[in-house]
């Protein structure tokens, strides 16, 4: 009963925290709103998910959240750096292939987002075959170094959380 009813419980935690967020006050009237966003929109979208992913560690959520929140802050400090104190000819931007073992889409989707929303990378292309992605890196010495670091940070954090 409570699956039908609420069929993505996350979800709805989600869209509810969120929600109280746009409106940037908690009051009673915008937490039943945003409970009641929370509700309908996952029943009104769950036939569009037939194989929705599963969470298998949500603790690890937390600790992948704080980490990627803590990178984004590192990292914008490091653009500005680059940016206000490299010469062009001093910034050595490359292109990086990182392999994948994520085979789940969501948590490629979330690696793929991650790397993008981190300033000074960006995921440009996903290989055909699911088994690769394309990263472009605003200034780096160690292209290695940058690979091995999205998959010892994110990707096996995501293996743990979709897999």
């Amino acid at each position: 009963m409570i699956k039908r009813v609420l069929p993505h419980p996350l979800l709805s935690v989600v869209l509810t925290l969120v929600w109280l967020a746009l409106v940037n006050t908690v009051t009673l009237g915008n937490l039943i709103l945003g409970a009641a966003l929370g509700v309908v929109v996952p029943f009104i979208t769950a036939p569009y998910w037939p194989n929705r992913p599963r969470i298998r560690k949500p603790l690890r959520v937390i600790e992948y959240f704080l980490i990627v929140i803590l990178d984004i802050v590192i990292a914008n400090i490091e653009v500005a750096l680059v940016i206000l104190f490299k010469r062009n000819s001093a910034i050595h931007s490359h292109w990086i292939c990182v392999p994948l073992e994520l085979t789940s889409p969501e948590a490629i989707t979330v690696l793929a987002g991650t790397i993008t929303m981190t300033p000074g990378t960006v995921s440009a292309a996903l290989a055909v075959d699911g088994r690769s992605i394309l990263v472009h890196c605003l200034h780096t010495d160690d292209p290695d170094g940058v690979r091995d670091s999205i998959k010892s940070r994110y990707e096996w954090r995501l293996k743990e959380i979709f897999q």
